[in-house]
């Protein structure tokens, strides 16, 4: 698979498919988008509106280094597998900085949490990144 950088856009499913986020369970990371618009910044009760999370579930909006740091910090024990699939989320977070603007990061559950990176298309809709994380 070949995942260069260049100044066309890449698809998401290509980007994204076989990407694990990791925490307790390595859980898939997909490509969401909605025909949703509306003026940044969104709300948390937006955001559960739009990925239909009930009001009584937690959610917090957190800064977007905190979706960021876990997959792009390199740890001296990395092998070239590893190396290959930080270099993967290097691609992806590029590619989310050049096709998303106003980007937000939201944290919904107390131990499995879905986590939503979201953004604005240039067409004024929202769309983003969904995984999910266990922590306990």
């Amino acid at each position: 698979m070949n995942l260069e950088t260049s100044d066309k856009k890449m698809p998401w499913e290509e980007l994204t498919n076989g990407l694990y986020y990791p925490s307790e369970s390595d859980e898939p990371i997909e490509y969401i988008e909605f025909t949703y618009q509306a003026a940044p910044p969104l709300t948390v009760s937006q955001v559960k509106n739009l990925v239909l999370i009930p009001a009584d579930i937690f959610m917090e909006e957190v800064a977007e280094n905190e979706f960021w740091e876990p997959v792009l910090t390199e740890q001296d024990w990395y092998g070239e597998e590893e190396k290959a699939v930080l270099n993967r989320f290097k691609i992806l977070q590029e590619e989310v900085n050049r096709q998303l603007a106003d980007r937000q990061v939201f944290r919904s559950g107390r131990i499995e949490i879905d986590v939503f990176l979201l953004g604005r298309k240039p067409d004024g809709s929202w769309a983003g990144l969904k995984t999910r994380v266990v922590e306990t």
